[in-house]
């Protein structure tokens, strides 16, 4: 897995950008999002820089404060927006 763009590593500023996520499995995000933003519940499958995936339950107006890599698309029901 090629290691994505950290852009904004120890910015203590707001997100100034923001992008709905199409999960895919195979997709690393780049650059990779300050948290995400939970639109719609369900399940939301994410990875991190190592590849270590995890299945999370999450609610509509959760705010994952995780830097995930990827949002995979197997396990992943919920809708979420990356804030960059």
């Amino acid at each position: 897995m090629t290691k994505p763009t950290f852009n904004v590593d120890n910015n203590p500023n707001p997100a100034d950008r923001h992008m709905a996520i199409t999960p895919n499995d195979a997709t690393v995000l780049d650059p990779i999002p300050r948290a995400l933003k939970v639109t719609v519940a369900g399940n939301l499958a994410i990875a991190d820089a190592d590849g270590t995936a995890i299945t999370y339950p999450v609610s509509a107006g959760d705010i994952i404060p995780f830097r995930a890599t990827t949002v995979l698309s197997t396990g992943t029901t919920a809708t979420v927006v990356a804030w960059y």
